[in-house]
């Protein structure tokens, strides 16, 4: 049994700017920058120096603005 066990985006509590790019239609380069610009938000989850984006938050905060 030597195929790995995949959650689909929509079921996983963090993703990373890959996967999150993906989810979300958005640039990796534009998901960087929102990154940079508040590295403390709440959507935001830091192991070491990799982030990972807190899905539900991060569509919360998607609904909450007008523009990317």
């Amino acid at each position: 049994m030597s195929d790995k066990m995949t959650i689909p985006y929509w079921k996983k509590y963090t993703l990373s700017i890959e996967e999150a790019a993906a989810y979300f239609r958005i640039g990796e380069n534009k998901l960087r920058k929102i990154v940079d610009e508040d590295r403390t938000a709440d959507y935001l989850l830091w192991n070491g120096n990799r982030v990972q984006i807190k899905r539900v938050l991060f569509e919360k905060y998607i609904d909450e603005i007008d523009a990317i």
